[in-house]
């Protein structure tokens, strides 16, 4: 199979790609209501519609900023998360506080270095929109961990936000590789292969590598979090986890994810950005339907 490089090519496994992070998204923000974790025990669905969240409304800031300059252009992405910035979809104090003063024409460069002290922010939130930015590069998993490197910046600093976005990035190139993804194995090894060693989140995979024969999500992510902390080391390395123990089948691997609590809306965006990267790991079209329609501003392919 060959992969399409177009503009419009890339622009159709980025949409694929997002499509499954807004589901996964959307469909894990319901179980955050206590009223719902008994569907969650039995594996059923909540009542439509199921809306997004922030998680969402970044990712699709990163696509619409391929679609128009076909990389990451750093004050493009800036300026498109501080205008599409919808204070109600979930989004941490920081980066709310963020977005409000570079909309008032604040430099984002100063104001994400500044947080935390300066340190900057080790937030998940750069891993959970970027899926489709691998998928837009799944002919060039480097090239993909390259351009999440430079994603994060806008609002995340911290070296270990920076590499889970790397992390996510190059799971998503590989799972959308041409002739399918690898299998669960390489899929991580080849993740491992493109992030810094030297890091918590790197540490985190190769300890997930480790633990792809448990068959406990609970006891996994026990070791690994499951982004009780919002932390990228606490986020990324089970969501992969669970994406390469899924590969190809979403739905299982949905409520892998979901049934061990945590950050429920991002663990399952990413892994359904990652999935949906790879024409066997698209979500259930009836899930789809169920979905909030992603906006408007939203590039389609030409």
């Amino acid at each position: 199979m060959t992969t399409d490089l177009s503009p419009g090519g890339r622009l159709d496994r980025a949409l694929a790609s997002l499509r499954g992070l807004s589901v996964g998204d959307a469909l894990g923000s319901q179980f955050f209501v206590p009223v719902n974790h008994p569907l969650l025990k039995r594996r059923e669905l909540p009542p439509a519609p199921w809306q997004w969240t922030d998680d969402t409304e970044m990712a699709c800031s990163v696509v619409a900023v391929l679609a128009a300059h076909e990389r990451i252009d750093q004050d493009a992405l800036a300026r498109s998360f501080a205008e599409r910035h919808d204070f109600d979809r979930g989004y941490g104090p920081a980066v709310n506080r963020l977005l409000r003063l570079v909309r008032e024409g604040g430099d984002w460069r100063e104001l994400a270095a500044a947080l935390f002290d300066g340190r900057g922010s080790w937030g998940n939130g750069a891993a959970m929109r970027i899926a489709p930015l691998g998928a837009w590069y799944a002919d060039d998993p480097e090239q993909a961990t390259h351009q999440a490197e430079i994603s994060a910046y806008p609002t995340h600093q911290h070296r270990e936000a920076v590499v889970g976005a790397m992390a996510v990035a190059a799971a998503a190139a590989l799972a959308g590789a041409p002739g399918g993804p690898p299998g669960a194995e390489a899929l991580l090894d080849g993740v491992i292969a493109l992030v810094p060693a030297r890091s918590a989140v790197g540490a985190g995979l190769r300890r997930a590598r480790d633990m792809l024969d448990y068959g406990d999500a609970a006891t996994v992510a026990a070791v690994l979090g499951c982004g009780r902390r919002t932390t990228a080391h606490d986020t990324v390395p089970f969501a992969l986890w669970a994406a390469a123990r899924g590969l190809g089948d979403y739905e299982s691997a949905f409520w892998t994810t979901a049934q061990v609590g945590g950050d429920v809306d991002t663990t399952c965006a990413i892994v359904g950005g990652v999935l949906a990267a790879g024409e066997a790991g698209a979500p259930p079209a009836a899930w789809v339907r169920r979905t909030e329609a992603l906006p408007s501003w939203v590039p389609v392919p030409v």
